[in-house]
């Protein structure tokens, strides 16, 4: 059984110029930063697909390796938390399959704890 993680936003304003530009830079850097090759990703779906008012969207299939949930969780969320400040004006609705992910304007996007590192390295014993 997997467990996705959903990303999207939502307003009447398409992107701006410095938008794209900085959405672009974004994924780049979630890209090369990413620490494993062989995992999904950061993924944005073709923005002309979803509602005339999605400007973005997109998912990312989470490891099945309880060792890598929480890296994976955390550079995700990281990235998807500044393509929420890039995008600004937008609802966003961000979801782990039913269950939503909390904002934080200081944090981000995150669950409580997902960033307590006994935890990462309890996790990573498994």
């Amino acid at each position: 059984m997997s467990v996705s993680l959903y990303y999207s936003a939502i307003r009447a304003m398409p992107w701006t110029g410095a938008e794209t530009a900085a959405v672009e830079r974004i994924v780049a850097a979630h890209m090369s930063s990413f620490p494993y090759q062989d995992q999904e990703s950061l993924y944005l779906y073709d923005r002309y697909d979803g509602r005339p008012d999605e400007i973005l969207a997109g998912a990312t299939k989470l490891p099945l390796d309880p060792g890598r949930v929480l890296p994976v969780l955390d550079h995700v969320l990281g990235s998807v938390t500044e393509l929420r400040r890039a995008l600004p004006g937008a609802v966003w609705c961000v979801h782990m399959d039913d269950l939503d992910v909390p904002w934080d304007e200081t944090e981000g996007y995150a669950f409580p704890g997902m960033r307590d590192p006994d935890l990462a390295a309890e996790l990573g014993g498994l």
